[in-house]
């Protein structure tokens, strides 16, 4: 069984170009079901799915919904590559989830957070620099993590991101964004290591930040700005996204500056607060004021 879990994990890699971050979810799911059935792999049918998934009634319907993708996959891997004849998934149905909608800050809450860094101190140009690209260019906290120097094109507006599955994508890159990273750029520190000398954000010691560091520095300024929200990097990237479909912006366009492969996700976008389209809906319908009905034809009507 561990052969076949390292050909999986080489082909999420190799074949499916994912990120690792999935490769190793995918196949710590595939192993944690493994080893609660006791079967091979080739002896798995769609009743021992079924029951392992009732007896995880902790998890949520999204988590349930993550861990059939996984063994779907490698069931499928499975079939591709002749280990068994049919998908036992194939007969699982996937518990039904409502539709997600990400928390949303909004502009005034985004100038907030940003306007609430003291950018007399290095560290707060860093600070300052890194919201400003998460919310200016929409990035995810792995992407900002790993920009690179040599990827920033001030001149033409654009920077070149690294996303999921090592797909590069072009991202405009908006004068305040860009102002933020040049004041940044005079005071980043040395790089303590030669391979961190074009990374573009590093810590006081000139190591490259780490996903965790933006986690909490995000949650320290938030704090700090008196948003009671509970928000991560990730936030930013909702916001971006969110504010831009409501000011008008081409789906197809956020997509393809999101990097998201489906259509389908960037539509998560377009749900707009309910006070906002009730009050559209209300000022605009023919019929939003009730008649008022002639008090002589009161009793008229049988």
């Amino acid at each position: 069984m561990k052969d076949l879990l390292r050909d999986y994990r080489n082909y999420l890699k190799i074949e499916r170009a994912m990120s690792q971050n999935t490769v190793t979810s995918y196949c710590s799911d595939v192993r944690k079901f493994l080893d609660a059935a006791g079967k091979q792999p080739e002896e798995i049918m769609s009743s021992d799915i079924t029951g392992y998934l009732a007896e995880c009634p902790s998890l949520e319907k999204r988590s349930q919904a993550r861990l059939l993708s996984s063994l779907r996959s490698f069931f499928g891997w499975m079939v591709l590559e002749g280990y068994i004849r049919d998908n036992p998934c194939d007969l699982v149905d996937s518990p039904k989830l409502g539709r997600y909608l990400p928390s949303v800050l909004s502009v005034e809450e985004v100038e907030a957070i940003i306007g609430d860094v003291d950018v007399s101190t290095p560290q707060g140009l860093r600070d300052r620099a890194i919201l400003e690209v998460l919310y200016g260019c929409g990035l995810r906290v792995s992407e900002a993590v790993g920009l690179r120097i040599s990827c920033l094109y001030f001149e033409e507006g654009f920077l070149k991101v690294i996303g999921k599955g090592n797909k590069e994508r072009l991202v405009p890159f908006g004068e305040i964004a860009s102002d933020a990273v040049k004041a940044y750029l005079e005071v980043r520190p040395d790089a303590a290591v030669a391979q961190a000398d074009d990374v573009l954000f590093l810590n006081r010691f000139g190591k490259p930040l780490s996903r965790v560091s933006v986690f909490k520095m995000v949650g320290h300024h938030a704090l700090a700005a008196g948003i009671r929200k509970e928000i991560s990097p990730h936030t930013f990237r909702h916001s971006f996204a969110t504010h831009l479909i409501e000011r008008g912006a081409d789906l197809l366009v956020v997509q393809e500056m999101l990097g998201h492969e489906s259509i389908t996700t960037t539509e998560i976008y377009t749900h707009v607060d309910s006070t906002t389209w009730h009050r559209e809906i209300m000022d605009r319908h023919p019929r939003r004021q009730a008649s008022v009905i002639p008090s002589e034809a009161e009793g008229s009507i049988r």
